[in-house]
């Protein structure tokens, strides 16, 4: 289920406050960090962002 515009026009990366991104597939739901030093991807669970840092992927 893809966010809603003005919801993803609103959050931001609680690491480093740079927009987000999504970059959802179909069997792993995430928005990105567009920060240049941060990239941090945070989980979409049952179609709400979990934006807590410790649960963040780290960039490859």
């Amino acid at each position: 289920m893809p966010l809603e515009a003005g919801l993803l026009e609103i959050l931001a990366c609680p690491a480093c406050h740079a927009p987000l991104r999504d970059e959802s597939a179909a069997d792993t739901p995430e928005l990105t960090c567009t920060g240049t030093d941060c990239g941090l991807a945070y989980p979409v669970r049952d179609g709400i962002p979990v934006l807590l840092v410790d649960e963040a992927r780290r960039p490859a």
